[in-house]
């Protein structure tokens, strides 16, 4: 195994690109969660309204924000596919997670007879957790994916070509070279 290789049995590959794709996704994803858990807030305990129809309200309002975040951002250096496909991806992903979201905050408050703001929102904050998981891992495979899905050509970080378009001065895209960086 030469010096360089930054991962055992992985050859050359580095593993910034994921490094910058979880901290990119882990900023928009903290911005879409205060969105998402300060709107549930607002609209159930100080507006009265319904809490699972304030878990769908505050849900579909964080997911706009997250797509934004993502597509320009935290997976601006993949493959660019088109946004009508990626965003019907991402609606589908977040359609799934949204009914995990409103069928656990639904369990609590109507089987369960649970009617305290505290309570909801830790049903809240558990749909939360396991969409994020899912919602990262399909989002890397599926929505914003590492080769194109009708080319089979790689992205940046697989070895592919650059972005065109927006993507370009992306916050990840100014970050100097690997070979300029280990240099140093």
């Amino acid at each position: 195994m030469a010096a360089a290789d930054p991962l055992p049995g992985r050859g050359s590959r580095s593993p910034r690109p994921v490094v910058r794709e979880l901290g990119a996704f882990g900023v928009v994803g903290a911005t879409a969660f205060l969105v998402d858990v300060g709107l549930f807030q607002v609209l159930y305990a100080v507006a009265g309204v319904d809490p699972v129809a304030a878990k769908l309200v505050s849900t579909l309002v964080a997911t706009a924000v997250a797509y934004t975040g993502h597509r320009y951002w935290s997976f601006a250096h993949r493959v660019r596919t088109g946004v009508r496909r990626s965003f019907l991806l991402f609606a589908a992903v977040n359609t799934t997670t949204l009914l995990i979201g409103l069928g656990v905050v639904w369990f609590v408050r109507y089987p369960l007879g649970h009617e305290s703001a505290l309570v909801l929102q830790a049903a809240n904050l558990t749909s939360i957790a396991i969409g994020t998981t899912v919602r990262f891992l399909a989002y890397r495979r599926w929505v914003f994916p590492a080769r194109s899905p009708a080319t089979g050509e790689a992205s940046p970080a697989d070895g592919g070509p650059p972005p065109t378009g927006p993507a370009v001065l992306s916050p990840a895209r100014l970050s100097p070279p690997a070979a300029s960086r280990s240099a140093r």
